[in-house]
């Protein structure tokens, strides 16, 4: 059984739980934070400085049981496409693509994994690329490293269209963000911009919808490096709407990977994949 907690005013959750756990000793108190046994607003949260906002709800957790990893369990990924070679799924956000050394269990890798094993032969799979854990969309695994080399030697044709909700409107209509970035290790980050070690970056938009404060955009994107989209959206100034690490954090995160062309390493079939936007997402351009 969890204890439930709502927070009345903006602050960060190590001291929100020394707050409200007056009767547990600090280091009791860290150990459930380290251990998974936090979750805000229904995920886990390990991160002692995490921002909390004023509505939020903490919930705390017996040792090692967290009402994320409990639900995580039960979750069944839906599949988009599957053969022999290929198997893709609508990741939902949230959700790790694959593990970490503080979350090894409970990502879309493990899960599939767990879905798709019948008997004691475990299947195996390798992500084919990546989406961050607050993306939503395809994610596309390959069931061996040969055909996940085939696919990445081929990928820079691969069509990779997302949708973005932004905060403000940009000036124009469509428009190309061709920033070079260069990943910043202890922040965690993208840095933009010209530097030694940055790598060329392009990113393409064009406005679907707008409103007073927000916009929707079809976001194209010639190279895949990691952040890219959040990063180029922020040096334009319109961030990514929830998108805590380049602008303001928010209850979900408006990127959505939307579509995903390409063709199959082994009989060169054009495959293309599209997927329909979570419910909740359009919700973002009207707050």
């Amino acid at each position: 059984m969890s204890q439930k907690y709502t927070v009345a005013t903006q602050t960060t959750l190590l001291p929100f739980l020394f707050e409200v756990l007056q009767g547990w000793s600090k280091k009791t108190i860290k150990q459930r934070l380290r251990g998974a046994s936090v979750s805000v607003n229904g995920k886990v949260e390990t991160q002692h400085n995490a921002i909390l906002l004023t509505g939020d709800e903490v919930a705390i957790g017996a040792a090692g049981q967290s009402s994320e990893q409990k639900n995580t369990q039960r979750i069944k990924l839906d599949i988009l496409y599957q053969d022999k070679d290929l198997i893709a799924i609508n990741k939902p956000a949230g959700l790790l693509s694959v593990g970490t050394a503080k979350e090894n269990r409970q990502h879309a890798l493990a899960l599939l994994r767990t879905q798709l094993t019948r008997g004691k032969h475990s299947v195996r799979l390798w992500p084919v690329h990546r989406l961050d854990r607050e993306t939503s969309g395809i994610l596309l695994f390959a069931t061996s490293k040969e055909i996940r080399e085939a696919v990445m030697s081929d990928w820079h044709p691969t069509e990779k269209v997302y949708l973005a909700v932004v905060e403000g409107v940009p000036d124009l209509q469509t428009g190309t963000v061709s920033e070079a970035l260069r990943p910043d290790t202890e922040t965690y980050r993208m840095h933009v911009g010209a530097h030694p070690d940055a790598k060329p970056a392009v990113t393409h938009y064009e406005i679907k919808e707008s409103t007073a404060h927000r916009a929707l955009l079809e976001v194209h994107i010639e190279t895949g490096r990691q952040h890219q989209i959040r990063a180029h959206m922020a040096w334009l100034g319109h961030s990514i709407v929830g998108d805590e690490r380049y602008g303001t954090r928010g209850k979900r995160m408006g990127l959505h990977a939307s579509r995903l062309s390409f063709c199959h390493p082994v009989n060169g079939e054009r495959i293309v994949l599209e997927v329909q936007v979570p419910h909740d997402f359009f919700a973002l351009l009207q707050a």
